[in-house]
């Protein structure tokens, strides 16, 4: 047996090891989604509760509730086979996945509608005699490029825009 899989963990070697807070594992503790033995007054954590919260970070970080990260777990504790969990995963998943790409689209829009104004802007300060200020730098580099190409397609060159089309 490894000698490692008997080491407890304290409070803040625990935290420490996942990059959390003493005050995160309290956290989680009271949503019942770790349960640590005692040694005296101090929490202690063997490697299944290491394993546990090391599930619960990654279920946070790809955004799920702290209600399906315990849905997740309960489901490993009841089928020791995991073919349960390991189904809801994959439907946990498919919606995750399902509703980034909704985000992504919802975003990709709303990039693109901010960069046809900013276009928009900019050719009214020009026309104005005034001169704009230099977009962000990562505006610059990713969603201007894009919106200036769809912009000239779609309405052809600046000479042949309406003035005041903003």
């Amino acid at each position: 047996m490894d000698p490692t899989s008997d080491r407890l963990f304290t409070a803040p070697e625990l935290a420490d090891a996942l990059g959390v807070t003493a005050r995160a594992l309290r956290f989680y503790e009271t949503k019942g989604l770790l349960n640590p033995r005692r040694m005296g007054t101090r929490r202690v954590y063997d490697r299944k509760d290491r394993a546990r919260l090391h599930l619960i970070l990654r279920g946070k970080r790809l955004g799920f509730s702290l209600a399906e990260i315990a849905e997740y777990l309960e489901l490993y504790q009841a089928d020791t086979a995991q073919v349960e969990q390991l189904k809801r995963l994959e439907t946990m998943v498919d919606q995750r996945l399902e509703a980034l790409e909704q985000q992504r689209v919802a975003l990709e829009t709303t990039l693109d509608e901010l960069g046809e104004i900013r276009i928009q802007v900019t050719e009214a300060l020009n026309q104005r005699g005034v001169t704009p200020a230099p977009p962000p730098l990562q505006v610059e580099r990713h969603v201007l490029p894009k919106i200036r190409a769809k912009y000239a397609n779609d309405r052809g060159t600046t000479a042949d825009r309406r003035q005041g089309d903003i």
